[in-house]
């Protein structure tokens, strides 16, 4: 099988993109290239972050996957790899890659996106700040073949830039250069200040099996700490730190408690995953402004990933890591 005459500058790309916490936190995000009927992707519990250093990209079948796409299978493309030897699955989004027509499609759970695209109020600044663009806006809908349908209802030939609700960016392009200019144009028009946190960890110890966190100035500012407990804004949120923060230990063992007025103790052997949604949730906080009210994706979202197969095969492998 022959590799993208432009892989090397893919792969590039796609460990920038993975290697900065603003744009892809831990194993989520993902991107794509197809030629000649084959569609590289990224691995499902992979990270972009080693996209130089390992072999991340899983080859499939791209006509297989677009079927796969308008309903001709799970969705989960698992039987559209072309290697039999392949034990890793494709990215849980690879329907959307797939019918994207695009060469290269890039991904990620942007904290400039993320800060407008949770709330109503930001989504109507984005709209605005993101004029001229090639830009459709999307709803929440959970990853995968929902979301890749959610996503063909709203683009034409010639969207290049997909901003979804409660999720992240979408970026596509003829080539890695024109991708990688368009996604730093949509942080650049996007990227907000910081606004709050900061401030040294609690003098008091941590609850038994715990540390407390570097974030932990989400659980000492009252609004902060209200939205931590209010609700998970985003998929990677429940899937690797569990619905919205919890105020006490039980036993769902929490890898993260908000200890309201006092810190947010991380639990002893936390994986970097989870170390890494949890600065997620710090970075879009610190940033989102006080009249820009954010809507959790809700309780039925919530067990909708925590009961997917797709998603804990997913955590299975970053909790590798």
């Amino acid at each position: 099988m022959i590799e993208p005459a432009d892989f090397s500058s893919f792969r590039t790309l796609s460990a920038r993109l993975g290697q900065d916490p603003l744009r892809v936190q831990g194993p989520g995000g993902n991107t794509s290239i197809k030629q000649d009927g084959v569609m590289w992707i990224k691995a499902s519990g992979t990270e972009l972050a080693d996209a130089e250093r390992a072999d991340i990209f899983v080859a499939v079948d791209r006509d297989a996957a677009r079927a796969e796409a308008d309903g001709d299978g799970d969705g989960s493309c698992k039987a559209t790899v072309l290697d039999p030897e392949n034990t890793l699955r494709p990215s849980i989004e690879t329907t959307f890659h797939a019918a994207l027509d695009w060469t290269i499609v890039a991904h990620t759970h942007s904290i400039a996106v993320l800060t407008h695209a949770v709330s109503p109020r930001g989504r109507d600044v984005a709209r605005r700040k993101l004029s001229g663009l090639p830009v459709a806006f999307v709803p929440y809908a959970k990853p995968g073949l929902p979301l890749t349908r959610q996503i063909l209802e709203r683009i034409t030939p010639e969207t290049q830039v997909i901003v979804l609700e409660n999720h992240g960016l979408i970026c596509c392009g003829a080539s890695v250069a024109e991708v990688a200019a368009l996604m730093d144009e949509v942080e650049d028009r996007l990227t907000m200040p910081v606004l709050r946190g900061g401030g040294g960890g609690p003098d008091a110890p941590a609850p038994d099996g715990f540390v407390w966190a570097a974030e932990s100035w989400l659980a000492k500012d009252p609004a902060a700490a209200a939205l931590a407990r209010a609700g998970s804004y985003y998929p990677d949120h429940v899937v690797f730190l569990g619905p919205a923060l919890p105020q006490a230990d039980h036993d769902g063992a929490p890898p993260a408690i908000l200890v309201t007025g006092t810190g947010v103790a991380l639990r002893d052997g936390a994986t970097p995953s989870q170390k890494a949604m949890l600065r997620c949730l710090s970075d879009l906080l610190s940033r989102l402004p006080e009249d820009w009210t954010p809507e959790p994706i809700g309780a039925d979202a919530e067990a909708e990933l925590l009961n997917w197969d797709a998603e804990k095969y997913r955590q299975a492998l970053a909790g590798r890591s």
